[in-house]
C-alpha cells in the first residue's frame, strides 16, 4: 500500500491520515498536555475517503503514523450508464474504467472529471 510515515504533530485538517487501514480525510485535529510529566496527546477525527464513514484516532503527538499517497488525477467522462455510474477514460494514460458518480450529480459524455487514486480504488471528486 502506497504510504508514508510521519509523526502525529504533522497532521493538519484536510490532509490524509491512515486509521483501521482505510484512508481518510481530517476533519478535526485537536492537541491536550494532560499533566506536569505527561506527553501530548492528539485527537483525530476522519472521515472515509473512499466509505465515507467517520473514524477516530487518539495518540501522542510524538507517534508515527503512516499517511496515504492519494493521487488526484484529470478523466474524461466516455459513457454514462443512465443510472449511478460513468466509463471514464484517464487522460494521461488513456485507460478507461467504470466509477460510481456521486449523489445529485449528472454527467454527459465528454465532460472533464477529477478524479482521486489510491491503488484500485478511486472516487470522483
Amino acid at each position: 500500500m502506497a504510504t508514508k510515515q510521519v509523526e502525529v504533530r504533522d497532521l493538519d485538517e484536510g490532509s490524509y491520515v491512515m486509521i483501521d487501514d482505510v484512508p481518510c480525510t481530517i476533519n478535526a485535529y485537536s492537541t491536550a498536555k494532560p499533566g506536569k510529566h505527561g506527553s501530548a496527546k492528539a485527537r483525530v477525527e476522519a472521515e472515509g475517503v473512499f466509505d465515507g464513514k467517520k473514524r477516530n484516532l487518539s495518540q501522542p503527538v510524538d507517534a508515527k503514523i503512516r499517511v496515504p499517497i492519494i493521487n488526484r488525477k484529470q478523466g474524461q467522462v466516455v459513457s454514462t450508464s443512465g443510472g449511478d455510474e460513468a466509463q471514464v477514460m484517464d487522460l494521461e494514460t488513456f485507460d478507461t474504467f467504470t466509477l460510481a458518480l456521486p449523489d445529485g450529480v449528472s454527467m454527459e459524455p465528454d465532460d472533464e472529471i477529477e478524479y482521486l487514486e489510491m491503488e484500485s480504488q478511486r472516487k470522483i471528486v
